[in-house]
């Protein structure tokens, strides 16, 4: 175990490192200038901005994500909502949108989704946006081309023109899951809320991560993921379905269960005890496979009821209760605050 456990911490910072898109000093498209890209880049490329987001730094997300954020979003209808990846506005304060114009304006956290990991905000004030038009993930394939569309933090865009290389379940350790995920290379430096475009210009994804060692994959959430939520999160916020049991810590695969790395500031793990360096064995009373299995087992349960967690902590066992919540009551995913 205690071979294991600084793995698994060096894993945790090297992943929280990840999710935020790095700077690129590269010469790229400044704002205003006319685009020397195909067709179907020019298609989508009025609709791809800037977001600067500032958190209040007591938030619990600002711990790991930063107070301040930079991150890439795409307009998606004439309204002005704008679709990027989760972590780039949770618990936003204030939020700044840089258009490919050369405007820099205000916009309003509108909604998050945690289960596929986007999220929304709205630009201020009137206006008829430039939008782009959102495509079908559901039929895209390994070997397509695709590319990626994102502005870094002078402000520039940045194309990466790739492939699908693959299509496949991913598994983070922030107790999240995708069914399908899409896999993209080579990266692009800008990534994080970046659109994933195909070869008409349609929107077929969101890039959120940068995974593996070098070279690197993008990691794109299936933009079919949003279709359902769209309506749900523009009026409420969230997605009207049940919300997943959440504790809050991170964990990774351990050899026999999953190893807690980091316990949250706030949610039921705190309130349980849990620490990090906890190998949890059982979830009321069944092994724990790896890190899937737990999520799987842990989602079949419902929220405000007791979960019990079979423990090995150091030299011996312990059987923690813990109550599942919901992770939206924690958080800030709408609205300014």
């Amino acid at each position: 175990m205690r071979r294991v456990l600084p793995v698994a911490v060096a894993l945790l910072l090297m992943a929280q490192t990840a999710t935020s898109a790095p700077r690129s000093s590269e010469p790229r498209l400044a704002p205003g200038q006319l685009s020397g890209q195909p067709s179907f880049i020019q298609r989508v490329e009025p609709a791809v901005v800037g977001i600067h987001v500032e958190v209040p730094p007591d938030r619990p997300s600002a711990r790991t994500l930063g107070a301040e954020r930079w991150g890439s979003g795409v307009i998606v209808d004439r309204a002005g909502h704008i679709l990027t990846v989760s972590y780039i506005v949770t618990d936003a304060q204030k939020i700044a949108v840089s258009l490919r114009d050369g405007r820099t304006l205000p916009a309003t956290l509108t909604g998050i989704d945690f289960e596929s990991g986007v999220g929304v905000i709205r630009l201020e004030g009137a206006g008829s946006w430039p939008s782009a038009v959102l495509g079908n993930s559901n039929t895209v394939k390994v070997g397509d081309a695709a590319a990626i569309v994102g502005i870094t933090e002078e402000k520039r865009a940045v194309v990466t023109h790739g492939t699908i290389r693959a299509i496949q379940p991913f598994t983070a350790y922030w107790e999240y899951l995708l069914e399908r995920a899409i896999l993209v290379a080579p990266t692009n430096p800008a990534f994080g809320g970046s659109p994933l475009v195909n070869s008409q210009g349609e929107v077929i994804g969101i890039t959120s991560l940068r995974l593996g060692d070098p070279p690197h994959v993008n990691l794109a959430i299936p933009i079919d993921l949003f279709h359902p939520v769209k309506e749900d999160l523009f009026a409420n916020g969230r997605a009207n379905r049940p919300p997943r049991p959440w504790l809050g810590l991170s964990a990774f695969p351990g050899d026999d269960g999953v190893i807690i790395g980091r316990v949250g500031l706030v949610g039921p793990a705190r309130q349980a005890g849990l620490r990090p360096g906890d190998v949890i064995i059982r979830l009321n009373g069944e092994k724990v496979e790896g890190l899937e299995d737990f999520y799987r087992k842990l989602w079949r349960t419902a929220i405000g009821d007791d979960v019990k967690l079979t423990v090995r902590r150091e030299a011996r066992f312990e059987v923690i209760t813990v109550r599942p919540a919901d992770r939206y009551q924690f958080t800030h995913t709408r609205g300014r605050h």
